[in-house]
């Protein structure tokens, strides 16, 4: 990935009430949306979304006002956003097939979930849960009074073929072991129904459309452009991943040119225990005195009943090549650092050893993060690398795609949310039948 702002639900001015889409209906050839409608975002848009938050999470709201930084990482992190999707829509990507219907499907999902919140507000239940199953059935078969004739039928199960082979397809991209995993019958069923109530509310609120508030349907646009810009971001986030791979040069590299990360002594102070364990020194006073590893404080560096497979192939290989209480001449190099390593012995026919070792590790702390943890040099720096690697092509893609994103927006106040005492939904009892 790109960023790990694109990595998770977006906070703040995205923590959106809706879900990203996963249904819908193309019935028409599939057209993709243009670059120009991910390239902007206006002040009304941004206090709308505010506003909203101002109710469904004032504590974010507290946050982003009281701390300017947090203010500007959210206005970056939807440029961000726009840009990636932007530029999805001009490599090609919204115009893929499988890509474009999915679009389609996040915009129906997106405008029935706020019309679901719009007609029931006040109510309590879970999305789409006012739907009866009278209703779902009657969007399948008609009513008796007024069945369905076969043509509609028909339409609206190629619909649904549709959607579920695009969910698939979309599924098995974003994570490819995933393809050999079969749906089974009551997924298919759980999904047809959603998939109708979708359609119901997606219908109704066209049928609609021309008494609902002008600000609603402000809202409902708006917030499918979020909902398809999340879609299409990650699309390009994944086909630009490759511009962001750090080589093993490239930490090389930048590790001569820092020389607190420059592991030579660390190497020179492991030689020289190396010699003194070589010559006779008691190697498990050696260890309790110089070793690095928490995991064999006070232990002499023992680990007993090692199975083999249970550590680094590198520091493995270099143990089980030795004979029972000899240590090894040369020393082992991980990720973890500089290992002098003895083999005490072998137990059940080889299935378990016993291993002392000696670490010196040339794992870093980032001085910049106190809370950050020890890692090994090469994994600091290949982040170090990676995180400034995609600052660099974030901000290119941002300039490129020529995205709007004001600042002077105001933060209303938060708000308490209105009492939610409204009626449920009825759920259907089971009712033993009568013998």
């Amino acid at each position: 990935m790109i960023s790990r702002s694109l990595k998770c639900c977006l906070t703040g001015l995205l923590a959106l009430g809706a879900a990203s889409g996963i249904y819908g209906q193309t019935k028409e050839a599939c057209i993709p949306p243009s670059a120009s409608t991910f390239q902007s975002i206006s002040r009304a848009e941004i206090e709308s979304l505010l506003a909203d938050i101002a109710v469904t999470n004032p504590t974010v709201l507290n946050k982003i006002r009281e701390d300017p930084d947090l203010k500007r990482t959210q206005i970056d992190t939807l440029k961000e956003l726009l840009a990636f999707a932007s530029a999805a829509v001009q490599d090609g990507l919204a115009a893929k097939a499988v890509n474009c219907r999915e679009l389609g499907y996040t915009r129906d999902e997106t405008i029935a979930a706020q019309y679901d919140k719009q007609k029931n507000k006040g109510k309590v239940g879970p999305p789409f849960g006012f739907v009866t199953d009278a209703a779902v059935a009657a969007y399948w078969n008609g009513t008796s009074a007024k069945p369905l004739n076969s043509k509609v039928r028909e339409d609206r199960e190629a619909g649904f073929k549709s959607f579920l082979e695009t969910k698939l397809a979309v599924r098995d991209e974003d994570n490819p072991a995933a393809k050999d995993r079969q749906v089974s019958e009551p997924e298919i069923e759980r999904a047809r129904e959603f998939y109708a109530k979708i359609r119901i509310y997606a219908d109704e609120y066209a049928a609609r459309s021309a008494v609902l508030p002008a600000t609603f349907k402000d809202k409902v646009q708006l917030q499918v452009r979020l909902q398809q810009a999340q879609f299409l971001a990650r699309q390009y986030s994944a086909a630009v991943a490759a511009k962001t791979v750090i080589t093993d040069e490239e930490i090389a590299a930048y590790i001569r040119i820092r020389p607190d990360l420059d592991p030579t002594a660390k190497r020179s102070k492991a030689e020289e225990i190396l010699g003194r364990a070589m010559n006779g020194e008691d190697f498990a006073k050696l260890a309790d005195e110089f070793s690095d590893d928490p995991g064999t404080t006070n232990k002499g560096g023992l680990y007993v009943e090692v199975r083999p497979g249970q550590m680094i192939e590198a520091f493995e290989k270099a143990a089980l090549s030795l004979e029972p209480g000899k240590v090894n001449p040369e020393l082992t190099q991980t990720d973890y650092g500089y290992h002098i390593i003895k083999l005490e012995k072998r137990s059940f026919g080889g299935l378990t050893y016993d291993v002392r070792h000696i670490l010196i590790s040339t794992g870093y702390k980032d001085p910049d993060n106190p809370t950050a943890r020890e890692v090994p040099i090469n994994e600091y720096v290949r982040s170090r690398i990676e995180e400034e690697k995609s600052r660099k092509l974030i901000d290119r893609i941002v300039v490129e795609n020529a995205i709007s994103v004001p600042d002077d927006f105001e933060i209303p106040p938060a708000v308490k949310p209105p009492s939610t005492t409204g009626s449920k939904p009825k759920v259907r009892k089971a009712v033993r039948k009568r013998r």
